[in-house]
């Protein structure tokens, strides 16, 4: 998702760039055009706006986080000091040809050279502006796209999330089971009763502990045991902090695949693992399960992983891991989120 943040903000951006340079371009051209007239200074003013947009692109694009970024200062210092002698040696040149006088006077003379440094030191410096100006505009694109896919996301946990198909089924058994006069209808129905709560009172919030998260997910794993017979091995290993907080319905995606699409009701074998663990700052999340041969199986540009990714790139740009795979017998699927740092990129 990020990509495509920074492509939809890209022509609003690119265009607010073309209007930076065209000023630059315009104020040069009128603040020469008395001394110089209309062609010298068109092309004085041309050459200027080539050279500062050399220092400044060459700086932010390059320069800055190839180097200054990697902690390579030195390297960084000395590469920037050949840019603006590189750039102030190719303006002098230039000018003096666009003067009409000997290509070598614009080497030989140190004024201009002096000129052409210290004014390229000051694009130099400006370019740092020019880096945040640009930084500013992605980041409150980044926002709107947030808070967008917010909107969408919690549109469509009201449209689709709660399944029509999984509420009849559940309710199915759940009048079977009073029908039998069963203990665990009480049972059923408190989950039910939690999962609609958490739908109501937690999935629009921009985080929610933990333990919540993971007692939804308990919740819907027991309701959707009840339609499967015989019921699957389930082992759910769980290692984290209560208290920590997480954006709401990033695990959910892992879980609902597999029911969805690994459960094999012919054989009535289905082993299934889950993992989540808190360590080191991150929140590692594991899902292991039989393939089941006779149902379509998830793949990593599904509809669902697809959104996932996209929502994780709004939440932690990249700083997340998500993989999905098969070894031909087994699918599983991996996540990895910061922990240490709030992840409320998408407000």
């Amino acid at each position: 998702m990020r990509k495509s943040v920074l492509f939809k903000g890209g022509a609003t951006l690119t265009g607010l760039q073309y209007l930076v340079w065209a000023a630059v371009l315009l104020i040069g051209f009128f603040a020469m055009i008395s001394d110089d007239g209309v062609k010298k200074s068109a092309a004085y003013a041309v050459n200027n706006t080539c050279f500062y947009a050399l220092i400044v692109y060459g700086n932010i694009r390059f320069l800055y986080p190839w180097m200054y970024q990697k902690k390579r200062y030195l390297l960084y210092a000395v590469a920037s000091t050949v840019l603006l002698l590189l750039a102030g040696a190719g303006r002098s040149y230039i000018s003096s040809v666009i003067h009409n006088k000997p290509a070598a006077s614009g080497w030989q003379d140190p004024a201009t050279w002096i000129t052409f440094f210290l004014s390229g030191i000051t694009v130099f410096v400006l370019s740092f502006v020019f880096r945040l100006a640009i930084a500013y505009f992605l980041v409150k694109k980044a926002s709107e796209e947030a808070l967008l896919q917010r909107s969408q996301f919690e549109l469509k946990l009201l449209r689709s999330q709660v399944q029509p198909h999984f509420l009849f089924n559940t309710l199915n058994n759940m009048y079977y089971e009073a029908y039998l006069d069963s203990p665990r209808t009480a049972l059923l129905i408190e989950r039910l009763s939690e999962i609609m709560r958490y739908f109501v009172d937690q999935s629009s919030r921009d985080t929610v502990a933990l333990s919540t998260e993971v007692e939804f997910l308990d919740n819907y794993i027991q309701l959707e045991k009840i339609r499967i017979q015989p019921e699957p091995d389930i082992s759910f290993e769980k290692r984290f902090d209560a208290g920590t907080v997480v954006p709401p319905m990033l695990l959910m995606t892992f879980v609902e695949n597999i029911f969805k699409h690994g459960i094999d009701k012919i054989s009535g074998v289905n082993t299934i693992t889950l993992s989540l663990i808190h360590e080191g700052g991150y929140l590692y999340f594991r899902t292991k399960n039989g393939i089941n041969k006779h149902a379509e199986q998830p793949t990593p540009n599904g509809l669902g992983l697809q959104n996932l990714r996209q929502r994780l790139a709004i939440l932690y740009h990249e700083n997340f891991q998500l993989d999905t795979g098969s070894d031909g017998r087994h699918f599983s699927a991996f996540l990895k989120i910061p922990l240490d740092e709030p992840a409320m990129h998408g407000r």
